[in-house]
């Protein structure tokens, strides 16, 4: 029996995950390291703690496990995408990483647009620019630290700098690189002539690859620090949202994955690279060799509970401590006791900005519509609604003006986990809402991916037939879905409403 690896570098923290050739979790650990928020929509973490985080999650699993480490015989990997890590000629990191969540690089975003022009941006990446992505991160860095910047030899993404780490390989992949701002999303290569005309040296980036390819094997370095064999071989993996793809078997037109993690995704299989023109939906590359994938993002999904969990759930963080039941199961029966809708109270999701479908980094969290009848119970359903409602924002666009189908929505993500929200989602999109028998997601999918480059399987879709099934399908309710259909409108009418308020604040706290 053979074992593969999946290392998820997660915005919270690391997940070392193993399964069997036959798609069974032997186990799981999961490191947590720090997030930093300098100033106000800013974000940034240490990728050595990324490192370090990855090691012990490894150990830990390792150590739970009943199995040889010569007994795993690939690892894939996966991370939270568009981070900016810099090394300098030593290969050692330069400044923290400003990740995706950061919303700084408005500035950037601006001059490459000028720089490139609207329309051929798109044209030849796909995308806009977005301060989600890497290229204005990489700016930033170029604009505000030149002296760092000219100490720059290697720019890789979060999952690559492990990848470094554990192999001594400089390489990237096809779905992570679609959301640099630097790739040809349609010929699955890097955009020279773009690269070229923002200035940035051609030898900054790494090699990219497939998905399911080896860039390389462990060293023994690697191998001493993480107990894993040395010359194990690590497959190209896939940013997180592309794995968790893999890992929910959308690899296939007309199912989709609405996934609620820190942020939240809402993600469509395509045959080939499906545009936005107005930029909202990215277009990217898929895990998948040949394929592309449509996404929309909602930058404060679950960000949002764990924001109320942290600074409004005193209670419930005592009682998990003594219980060792989740908090968010114990704020999930709250909310079970509010009526759908929480009689007009709505909340906007937008704690670091927002992407899908108003691209403003400058747009605010919001809870409107409070009364003195609201109580607790309510602010805490509304608040798993509201990210539903966002995510279907997505889907509108994809349904209504992509043309791309949709039969099925998949959950993933911590999200997932609760059947309330999976209900609540249900209700919003207006579609069945399935649960599968693994809620693993990118770990899960990349490793699968090890799978494939290994030969244990010959493709992506045969990995995910073979391993993949549905243990659970929830059907819209009627009534829930009518007073959602009646009370979505005005949640999409109020951004439009605060937008100039919103910058008006946003520049009030600089």
């Amino acid at each position: 029996m053979a074992y593969l690896l999946g290392v998820d570098i997660g915005t919270t923290g690391a997940r070392a995950l193993l399964i069997s050739e036959r798609g069974e979790v032997v186990g799981g650990a999961t490191e947590e390291y720090p997030l930093s928020t300098p100033r106000p929509q800013w974000a940034e973490q240490n990728p050595v703690d990324w490192w370090d985080g990855a090691v012990q999650a490894i150990h830990r699993l390792l150590a739970e496990v009943r199995i040889r480490p010569s007994e795993i015989k690939g690892v894939g990997l996966s991370g939270q995408m568009h981070g900016v890590v810099l090394l300098d000629d030593a290969s050692q990191v330069l400044r923290p990483s400003i990740i995706w969540a950061d919303q700084r690089s408005q500035a950037q975003c601006d001059w490459i647009t000028d720089r490139i022009g609207a329309e051929r941006l798109i044209e030849r990446t796909s995308n806009p620019a977005l301060t989600g992505f890497s290229a204005p991160k990489l700016l930033w860095v170029r604009d505000n630290e030149p002296r760092v910047f000219e100490k720059a030899r290697k720019f890789l993404l979060p999952k690559d700098y492990i990848r470094f780490r554990l192999t001594g390989e400089f390489a990237s992949e096809v779905s992570d690189a679609s959301g640099t701002s630097l790739f040809d999303v349609r010929n699955r290569r890097w955009a020279w002539d773009v690269v070229d005309d923002l200035g940035i040296d051609r030898g900054l980036l790494p090699r990219v690859h497939e998905s399911p390819e080896v860039t390389g094997r462990l060293t023994a370095e690697a191998a001493k620090a993480t107990g894993l064999p040395q010359g194990l071989p690590v497959v190209g993996g896939g940013g997180d949202q592309a794995a968790g793809a893999v890992g929910n078997g959308i690899v296939e037109t007309g199912i989709v994955s609405s996934t609620i993690g820190t942020s939240g995704v809402v993600f469509a299989f395509t045959d080939e690279p499906k545009l936005d023109p107005k930029g909202r939906m990215q277009t990217f590359c898929h895990a998948v060799p040949g394929k592309w994938h449509v996404m929309g993002v909602t930058q404060g999904a679950g960000l949002s509970l764990r924001w109320f969990r942290d600074n409004f759930s005193a209670t419930e963080m005592a009682v998990a401590g003594r219980t060792g039941i989740d908090a968010y199961e114990l704020l999930a029966r709250e909310a079970e006791k509010a009526p759908a809708g929480c009689e007009g109270l709505l909340w906007l999701p937008y704690l670091m900005g927002e992407r899908a479908p108003v691209l403003d980094p400058e747009a605010r969290g919001v809870l409107f519509g409070v009364t003195a009848r609201h109580d607790r119970r309510m602010v805490v359903r509304a608040v798993m609604e509201g990210v539903a409602y966002s995510l279907r924002d997505s889907l509108e666009i994809m349904r209504g003006e992509m043309n791309i189908p949709v039969s099925q929505v998949r959950a993933s993500g911590g999200g997932a986990r609760s059947r309330l929200w999976r209900q609540i989602q249900a209700d919003v999109f207006g579609t069945e809402m399935v649960t599968l028998q693994v809620t693993e997601g990118p770990a899960y999918g990349v490793a699968l991916l090890a799978a494939v480059g290994i030969g244990i399987y010959g493709s992506v879709a045969e990995a995910c037939r073979e391993t993949i099934r549905v243990v659970e399908r929830l059907q819209p309710d009627g009534s829930a879905r009518a007073l959602y259909d009646r009370f979505y409108p005005v949640y999409t009418s109020l951004y439009p409403a605060l937008e100039e308020r919103f910058h008006t604040v946003a520049q009030l706290v600089r």
